[in-house]
């Protein structure tokens, strides 16, 4: 068995420095977050006294009984139930309209393709709480734009509503992320050789042929990716919620399962049960994303 050398040696303490700072950050930030809400999920709150009124409090191994509390908690089912209906509508019409921002940009070859590019993805700028402040001004009946201009025609919207306000918040993520799903998508239209693109102009092809035949099969790994990214995000819905529910009666403390368990640490001051919810909502996200990776290659080997 041949022994490494010094040169060798040296080249692998040297990787081993650049990688040791993002080990110790993903341990820290990552793993080390997702262990403790494990290990606090099986823990319940035990107080003393007559009734539970004693000043003494104690921590006790529970089990699973946090997380029977949270499936059976009707409001943070409902929410899940909720933001499924919402990744069902708003994922693929944000991916679809992603992808056709980037192949019109892509075909382009207007002097102002940079503006247009720059002007979609500025909204991924405006932090989400500040993007929810915005739009909830134009959703505001007596203060929107909008109400006015519809009223004027007699249409009578109300985008606050009960029926109304789960597609308002939609309309502010895909606002937000639609140009920044466009980026990725260009990035990778720009991987492909302008070779491919000659070969077919001269076979004949035209512009939807080009697009649908040669640009959308290889960009398919970039369209994976922003959907799972966006399946992730639905999920973790919370911010525009949050941020609409002093607008609006529609908006609970449990309308996304987010919310709910944000609410239950902090309002219900339930740690425990919050952090159960929090793994719950972890373990979907999971089995959603990997989920749709497998059908995803199943069907691409099928294809091939």
């Amino acid at each position: 068995m041949r022994r490494p050398t010094r040169g060798e040696i040296r080249n692998a303490r040297a990787a081993s420095g650049f990688l040791l700072p993002f080990a110790a950050l993903f341990l820290l930030c990552f793993v080390a977050p997702i262990a403790y809400a494990l290990y606090t999920s099986l823990l319940k709150v035990e107080r003393s006294g007559p009734l539970g009124l004693g000043g003494g409090t104690s921590e006790v191994f529970t089990g699973l009984d946090n997380y029977a509390r949270a499936l059976q908690d009707p409001t943070f089912t409902a929410g899940f139930g909720r933001v499924l209906l919402f990744g069902l509508v708003q994922v693929p019409l944000m991916i679809v309209l992603a992808t056709a921002l980037a192949l019109l940009l892509e075909a382009a070859s207007a002097r102002w393709v940079g503006f247009f590019r720059t002007a979609f993805f500025l909204p991924y700028g405006v932090p989400g709480v500040i993007a929810s402040i915005l739009w909830g001004f134009l959703y505001v009946p007596g203060i929107s734009p909008f109400v006015e201009m519809a009223g004027s025609v007699g249409w009578d919207v109300d985008f606050l509503s009960s029926s109304g306000v789960l597609w308002a918040i939609a309309n502010i993520v895909t606002w937000q992320y639609a140009g920044y799903n466009m980026l990725v998508l260009i990035a990778q239209l720009k991987s492909v050789p302008v070779e491919l693109y000659e070969a077919a102009r001269i076979d004949g092809a035209g512009a939807w042929q080009v697009a649908r035949h040669i640009k959308l099969p290889l960009i398919r790994p970039a369209l994976v990716l922003t959907t799972v990214f966006s399946i992730i995000g639905t999920l973790q819905l919370f911010a525009e919620p949050l941020v609409l529910q002093p607008l609006t009666n529609s908006i609970d403390s449990g309308y996304t399962p987010n919310l709910n368990a944000y609410n239950e640490a902090f309002k219900s001051n339930n740690q425990n049960v919050a952090a159960a919810e929090a793994v719950l909502l972890a373990l979907v996200a999971c089995a959603l994303s990997f989920g749709f990776l497998r059908v995803v290659g199943r069907r691409g080997r099928d294809g091939a």
